[in-house]
């Protein structure tokens, strides 16, 4: 299926510490290159991970409505992880409570729900797999320390 929408705004960096998010785990102290991230979102990585995504996303033009309703873009996250050598990422999600909430007069189904959440989480990988494979030119600064075990 494909989601003919217009693309929207690349999202802006926040200072959330990834360590916060249920969903993300970073090690040790690290820069997370946030403004490095936006330049190369605004650069055209955003644009190309939209068109990839959207050309395979399984929601609806009524379902994208509400995305959009709901910011739910400008609620991404992206950050560099330096320990695993990847761009991590947090994507938003409709809650739980989402019914006694009325968060929008259009969601009404758990499928709807179940829906965005999983084309948000595949937009946010894409996103990563596009600046890690095609923008990014940095390689992780992580140096493992010498006593780690041989496991050969």
């Amino acid at each position: 299926m494909t989601l003919d929408v217009d693309i929207p705004e690349p999202p802006e960096p926040t200072d959330i510490d990834p360590n916060q998010y249920e969903d993300a785990e970073i090690i040790g102290d690290t820069d997370y290159r946030r403004d490095e991230i936006k330049e190369l979102l605004q650069a055209g990585a955003w644009r190309d991970s939209f068109e990839e995504w959207a050309a395979s996303a399984d929601l609806t033009e009524d379902e994208w409505t509400i995305v959009e309703d709901l910011n739910m873009i400008e609620q991404f996250d992206f950050f560099w992880d330096d320990f695993a050598d990847r761009v991590g990422y947090h994507a938003p999600g409709i809650p739980e409570d989402w019914k006694e909430r009325n968060l929008h007069p259009e969601l009404t189904s758990w499928e709807t729900v179940s829906g965005i959440n999983a084309g948000l989480t595949e937009l946010g990988q894409i996103v990563c797999d596009v600046l890690k494979e095609e923008y990014i030119d940095w390689e992780a600064s992580y140096d493992a320390p010498d006593d780690l075990p041989d496991f050969e």
